[in-house]
Formats: C-alpha cells, sequence, structure tokens
C-alpha cells in the first residue's frame, strides 16, 4: 500500500512539473500570435551583454509553431522519465541543463539569436542515458535502452553538417555536454535506484514527507529541496 502511494505521488509530481513547464511554452507562443510580435530577439544572442537575457528567456521561445510542437513532445516524454526515476534531483538537474546549456552557448556559439528548448531536450536525454550507464543499475540502465530505441538519432544533431544552417547545433551540442557532465557529477547522489547499499540511508517509507526528502550533492552550498505531499492518499 505504502509503496502504491509513493508510486502516485512520485507519478503525479512528474506529471505536474512537466505539463507545467510545456504549457508555459505554449503560452509564450499564445502571446506572441495574439500580440502580432516576435520574441526572437530575446533568444542567447553570444558573447554581448543583451544576449544574456537570453541564457534565461532563450529556452522559452520558439520560432513558429512547427518548431515548438517538435520540441513539446521530446520534453514531456523525457521530462517524465527525469522527474520520475530521479524525483529527489530532478528539480537541480533540470535547472542546471537549462543554464548551463544557455550559458555554455552565449560563450561558444554562432553570432545569432538562439532560441528554442531543444538544447534542454539533449541535456535531458544525454543525461538520462549516461546517468544510467554509470550507475549501473538495471532499472535507470532500462531508461538509458528507452533514450537510444528513442531519441538515438538525435545525435545527428550535434554536428553542422547534418543540419539546416538556421537550426542551432550549438545549443545541442552544449545540452549535451551538460548532460554527461551531470551525470558524473550526481553519480553518488542517492536515489531510489541506487545499485550499492539501496537501504542505506533510505527514509522510512511510512513517512511520504521523508521520502521525497532530498539531500543534494551541492548541499555544500547551500542547495537542498523538499517535495512535501499536500494530502494523504
Amino acid at each position: 500500500m505504502v509503496n502504491d502511494r509513493v508510486e502516485h505521488l512520485k507519478f503525479r509530481y512528474a506529471v505536474y512539473m512537466v505539463i507545467s513547464f510545456a504549457l508555459l511554452l505554449w503560452i509564450i507562443k499564445a502571446i506572441e500570435i495574439a500580440a502580432d510580435v516576435s520574441f526572437s530577439t530575446l533568444g542567447v544572442l553570444p558573447r554581448t551583454l543583451k544576449g544574456t537575457i537570453g541564457i534565461i528567456t532563450g529556452p522559452l521561445i520558439h520560432g513558429d509553431i512547427f518548431h515548438l510542437i517538435s520540441n513539446t513532445l521530446p520534453i514531456i516524454l523525457l521530462g517524465m522519465l527525469l522527474f520520475y526515476f530521479y524525483h529527489r534531483i530532478a528539480v537541480e538537474i533540470f535547472i542546471w541543463i537549462y543554464l548551463v546549456t544557455g550559458f555554455w552557448t552565449w560563450m561558444l556559439a554562432r553570432n545569432a539569436y538562439h532560441i528554442g528548448a531543444s538544447g534542454i531536450v539533449y541535456g535531458m536525454a544525454s543525461f538520462l542515458f549516461f546517468s544510467g550507464i554509470i550507475r549501473k543499475s538495471k532499472q535507470l540502465m532500462t531508461v538509458s535502452g528507452i533514450i537510444i530505441v528513442l531519441y538515438g538519432g538525435i545525435i545527428y544533431g550535434i554536428f553542422p553538417e547534418m543540419v539546416e544552417a538556421d537550426v542551432s547545433w550549438e545549443s545541442h551540442l552544449m545540452g549535451a555536454l551538460a548532460g554527461v557532465l551531470l551525470a558524473f557529477f550526481f553519480r553518488k547522489t542517492k536515489i531510489d535506484f541506487d545499485k550499492d547499499n539501496p537501504d542505506d540511508d533510505h527514509p522510512d517509507e511510512d513517512s511520504e514527507e521523508n521520502y521525497f526528502r532530498h539531500t543534494s550533492s551541492t548541499d555544500s552550498i547551500g542547495v537542498r529541496y523538499i517535495f512535501k505531499p499536500k494530502d494523504k492518499i
């Protein structure tokens, strides 16, 4: 009963977080269309002071509906995997992917406006794949296999000769590298599917609040997240 309750909470948490972000992207595009304006100049413009705002706003802006649709499905699928299997550290991972990808794109990319959430997509795919391999957990390696089956072909997106000229292969590459880095950095952070010492430091499963308590690898700089369910199921 307790395990079923916890699994339900994890799934509901993943749905809420991922759908909320996807909905934000669509609201921003709806505002653009309704106001007949383009927010493209809020993208990342490398090595300019003006372009630094794009580190935050760039992933939220998309060129057209087709651009947004192409990113929405992988954001939902990969986001669900991230927030379900890594729910204790998912918020932290997502924020790091978001910011690191944007910053590296700002530092190294072509002199053009870089928009869209595809860098985040590459970051999540890369993290999920390499984290499963590094942790050597059967469950998480299954997730790695899912990534290969569903999104193995996206690797071509990091090569400039494989994509159209107006596609930001740089943000794809930066996102993928950020995912690898984070998979390595968080490799020892305790999650549900750790292979070694699975009972070590695990909170009491009878306490839902404790179950969602997260102590981060970056606690030394004061980062901490606690997910507390509102109601008992």
